[in-house]
């Protein structure tokens, strides 16, 4: 672990020519291709908590793990060699932490400072950031000529939990995912698990083990379906072909997967349906009500699609230890709750996996010239820029299939920018639309209620590129990757001095 490093009193503000917010897996592979395609670049990681992991160091929830598959998941630059395509978080970390140590990232990390505030000078062109160190409090400040939020897109120190009437009767103990107690012992009791998402489908037969039992309480379905835990493909290549090759070659057949069920999903849903439906039709118990329980009442992929490791959900519901209750609520109750159907379900332990609260940039303040940023007034540009904010680019990936995807592309053009600043000898690079009468709509398309609540957080998009966000990875390959740097939409200007670190 990097050592927690902070300015000496009285010394020169430190500046580097890129600060990382963030040292999750967004933040890692950032630092990974400025290692690779900008050695030259100064640059530091700032991480809020005292570990690298993002996501997988924060969540300690019975069962942790990623619902998409690690060849997709994964870095591009980095094979994934487990034998586990659906890994575990645990696994997941291990593979964050190694890549780091092979590319020597982990020693610019800066563990336990939590960004507070950053705001861009014009005439300094330069971003000043501001930290909190969570071991003495004190303020440290650095500057920066780019900052890379890596932050995620919600919020660590709190999930999303609705207003329950009566929760405060409830005799037992109520727990949120996002806040997993160490001390939790629920062996022997009976669980209600609120929610139906991928956090609710994963705890569920992970906690079976020790619970009497555990019921999942859903307002309305979701679309399940099973995968494979371990790819049959891609570990028959890893027998057979060079590491690296058998990792390009199994990425390639996930990606297709990924776009093509999602193109029928979107094209033609009724075919998806009833395919979802004959799974699960031989996955759970003879005569089982998939109607209620399992048929929502949108189009797969209007929300995001929940997978288990080999029916690992549909098993426990099938051997009696778990169930699932579709109904709505009523009241907590000094022993359970009760449905608006006037049913009861008697409670030892509620866990409230009712999903994530939203936000852009870590919670950090930012302003432009001493003006407040404001997300929702700025459009994307290409998925990871704001229009008119100079040097700010932030890490946000597919909502429709595997994050890291995207994050690559980013971060490789990113990379790209940074080496066409360098050849013109430009000090700032702004998205600048000359549109203004573009209708603008949502940055996300996508139904979930842990993204309709927040959308007013966040930028929006255009009808017309570069202003469009895309969840489709041919697309982004063609218009990052392929895709010209100095397109006449980013504007460069001012002139780049080299950096001055503080020794």
């Amino acid at each position: 672990m990097a050592t927690v490093t902070a300015l000496r009193p009285n010394a020169p503000t430190e500046h580097l020519d890129v600060l990382i917010v963030g040292a999750g897996i967004s933040g890692i592979g950032m630092a990974c291709y400025l290692e690779r395609d900008l050695p030259g670049k100064s640059y530091a990681i700032l991480e809020g908590r005292d570990r690298m992991g993002g996501t997988w160091d924060l969540f300690r929830y019975p069962g942790i793990r990623s619902d998409s598959d690690l060849h997709t998941y994964g870095y591009a630059f980095k094979p994934w060699t487990s034998a586990e395509s659906i890994a575990s978080g645990p696994a997941i970390l291990d593979y964050i932490e190694e890549t780091a140590a092979e590319n020597g990232v982990d020693r610019h990390i800066r563990f336990g400072h939590h960004v507070a505030r950053a705001s861009w000078s014009s005439a300094d062109e330069r971003w000043t950031v501001t930290a909190t160190r969570a071991d003495t409090g004190e303020s440290v400040t650095l500057t920066c000529s780019w900052l890379f939020v890596a932050a995620g897109y919600y919020r660590y120190d709190q999930g999303y939990l609705p207003h329950f009437e009566g929760a405060e009767r409830f005799g037992g103990r109520i727990v949120h995912p996002q806040h997993w107690p160490e001390d939790l012992d629920y062996t022997g009791k009976r669980v209600v698990v609120i929610g139906s998402g991928a956090t609710a489908v994963t705890l569920i037969p992970a906690m079976t083990d020790k619970a009497a039992h555990v019921t999942m309480l859903q307002r309305s379905p979701t679309y399940v379906v099973s995968l494979p835990e371990k790819d049959p493909v891609a570990n028959l290549l890893k027998r057979t072909l060079p590491a690296t090759t058998a990792y390009a070659i199994t990425r390639r057949k996930n990606i297709w997967l990924q776009k093509t069920v999602y193109r029928l999903s979107q094209n033609r849903p009724e075919l998806v349906k009833r395919f979802i439906r004959r799974r699960l039709e031989r996955a759970l118990p003879e005569g089982y009500d998939i109607d209620t329980h399992f048929t929502p009442s949108y189009k797969p992929w209007d929300q995001r699609m929940c997978s288990v490791p080999d029916g690992d959900l549909f098993a426990a519901i099938s051997s009696g230890r778990a169930s699932v209750v579709t109904d709505r609520i009523e009241t907590f109750t000094e022993t359970g709750i009760r449905l608006e159907s006037g049913r009861e379900l008697e409670a030892d332990v509620i866990v409230t996996a009712t999903g994530l609260d939203l936000q852009l940039f870590g919670g950090a303040e930012v302003a432009v010239d001493g003006v407040p940023l404001v997300p929702h007034d700025h459009l994307a540009y290409k998925g990871f820029m704001l229009s008119d904010v100079p040097n700010l680019a932030f890490a946000f990936g597919y909502t429709n299939s595997s994050w890291t995807l995207k994050v690559d592309l980013i971060c490789e053009f990113l990379c790209r920018v940074l080496e066409h600043m360098d050849a013109r000898g430009a000090a700032v690079a702004t998205p600048v639309n000359d549109d203004p009468s573009m209708d603008t709509r949502p940055l996300l398309d996508f139904g979930a209620g842990y993204v309709q609540r927040a959308l007013d957080r966040f930028p929006v998009q255009g009808t017309q590129e570069p202003w469009t966000v895309t969840m489709a990875f041919a697309a982004d390959l063609e218009r990052l990757r392929g895709g010209v740097v100095d397109d006449g939409i980013l504007r460069f200007s001012g002139v780049r001095e080299p950096a001055a670190t503080a020794a």
